[in-house]
């Protein structure tokens, strides 16, 4: 099969396209043939080993898992003798942030893992935009007790988490001031916002006249010290980074015990719990594939640099295989 590896961190330009031989699944495990992926955040991160603290769990020297990728959309092929849950020819997505090897034309998966079945309305497309993006602004929201009708603001409004904690803001019944470039601004309408307010433009601390229950900043780049004259008394700052020297998870234990406004940093857990939601919203017409561009696996190196500049709008696609109908 073919298969996109890397034995060393580093840029975009450590990664080879290799052909190794198909993975054979455990008696636990299903093959999956994927024919659609994407490069995200966790990706770029993985591949550069960055920050260095990822090494320990990804590999002190040089990379665990050679094939890279997090997340994918494709049919069981076969499946281990004792798999109870999941059958051959089901259409499949999911998502793992350590790692599954899915920038390939096959993969394997345990069925206990993060994995559901595709709703019919769905292509491997924008089923596997959808997960990663999701499953982040979910373990952002799922942090605080949010109420139908309080105020938000998301910061980053446009890129995969920021679509998708517009989206589900939304659902929740919240009212959404999002902020993001002018050419998203129609796009960030149609996913929920009741107010956008363009970066390039007016820096949004400055720009916004209103109080929040919440801040999302889903690009990090921001900071709880800014944001705080923005947010109500016992008002809470989520940021999906660290922050500067490693900030928000030390505010995250600091300010509880003093003032009324405090940080909350979203360790994302439950992985299974995400893209469970996401079958659920997609099945009920609730939640829609966030899609700036698609390239062939042989270019995924492109793929990459494009995703390091930060401009991204949702997700980055990886289509792998063609002649399917259903991508």
């Amino acid at each position: 099969m073919k298969a996109i590896s890397h034995t060393e961190y580093g840029s975009p330009d450590v990664l080879k396209l290799s052909v190794t031989d198909k993975p054979i699944p455990d008696n636990k495990e299903v093959l999956i043939r994927v024919y659609a992926t994407t490069v995200n955040r966790t990706d770029c991160a993985m591949l550069s080993a960055t920050p260095f603290i990822m090494r320990f769990f990804t590999g002190l020297l040089r990379p665990k898992n050679t094939i890279s990728g997090t997340d994918f959309a494709g049919i069981v092929e076969a499946v281990g003798k004792d798999v109870t849950t999941l059958r051959i020819g089901e259409r499949v997505f999911g998502f793992d942030d350590s790692g599954i090897s899915s920038h390939a034309e096959f993969m394997t998966l345990s069925e206990d893992k993060a994995i559901a079945g595709i709703p019919d309305n769905i292509t491997f497309e924008q089923a596997a935009a959808s997960i990663e993006g999701a499953h982040y602004a979910f373990n952002m929201i799922n942090k605080v007790a949010l109420k139908s009708g309080q105020k938000v603001l998301v910061n980053g409004a446009s890129g995969a988490i920021g679509s998708s904690a517009v989206q589900l803001l939304s659902y929740y019944g919240a009212r959404i001031t999002a902020v993001c470039n002018t050419k998203n601004i129609e796009l960030v309408k149609s996913l929920g916002a009741e107010r956008v307010i363009d970066f390039t433009k007016e820096e949004f601390i400055a720009a916004s006249n209103e109080k929040y229950q919440f801040i999302f900043d889903t690009v990090g780049k921001s900071s709880f010290t800014k944001c705080k004259p923005l947010l109500n008394s016992g008002g809470v700052y989520i940021s999906s980074e660290p922050g500067s020297m490693v900030q928000n998870p030390v505010l995250a234990l600091l300010t509880p015990l003093a003032g009324n406004k405090k940080v909350v940093f979203p360790i994302p857990f439950n992985i299974k719990k995400s893209v469970l939601l996401i079958k659920k919203l997609f099945e009920e017409g609730k939640f829609q594939a966030v899609i700036d561009r698609t390239y062939p696996l042989e270019d995924i190196a492109e793929a990459y640099r494009y995703v390091m500049t930060g401009q991204k709008t949702g997700s980055v696609v990886i289509r792998i295989g063609s002649g399917n109908p259903r991508v």
